[in-house]
């Protein structure tokens, strides 16, 4: 592990609470394991103005180079993430949702079409959009995120990318 990122973690969650929000504490933990400063932790109801809120404040403070996010991807209910922050991108980062979404399937077959995973980098912050459950957050950090955020990864990764290496 190279460099530490400091990261804020989002749980989109109606039903949620910080004691049953085993994704967003994967990712805690994870991220903590590889070095990364988590400075922000907060669970958000599915509501696209609260969602778009909370992320826009971590995307204008220098403090948070990263944000992960996990919950609102799918189809289902009040699943609004992916409207609610990506207007927010200045580019989106196709390949995280099509790379996130090869990977589910060998774990969950077709319904991974129903990801809609999504990533992009906005005012020198990277935004990393995940479904909720700890399994897709697990298939999400194992399979590129733990790669991407480390500074020693090659032949690039997006350290040198929010840093401007």
């Amino acid at each position: 592990m190279g460099a530490a990122l400091k990261v804020a973690v989002l749980t989109v969650s109606d039903t949620r609470t910080l004691d049953t929000d085993t994704s967003g504490a994967f990712l805690e933990e994870a991220l903590q394991a590889a070095g990364h400063e988590v400075v922000d932790r907060k669970i958000v109801i599915d509501d696209v103005y609260q969602l778009r809120a909370i992320v826009s404040r971590w995307i204008a403070d220098a403090a948070v180079e990263v944000v992960l996010t996990t919950g609102g991807t799918g189809f289902s209910g009040r699943d609004s993430t992916p409207e609610a922050l990506a207007p927010l991108f200045d580019k989106r980062i196709e390949g995280f949702g099509e790379i996130f979404r090869a990977l589910s399937h060998d774990e969950i077959g077709s319904s991974t079409v129903q990801s809609r995973a999504l990533a992009g980098m906005v005012n020198r912050t990277v935004i990393f959009c995940m479904p909720g459950s700890t399994g897709a957050c697990r298939t999400a950090w194992e399979g590129v995120l733990r790669d991407q955020l480390d500074s020693e990864h090659k032949p690039c990764n997006f350290v040198g990318v929010l840093r401007g290496h």
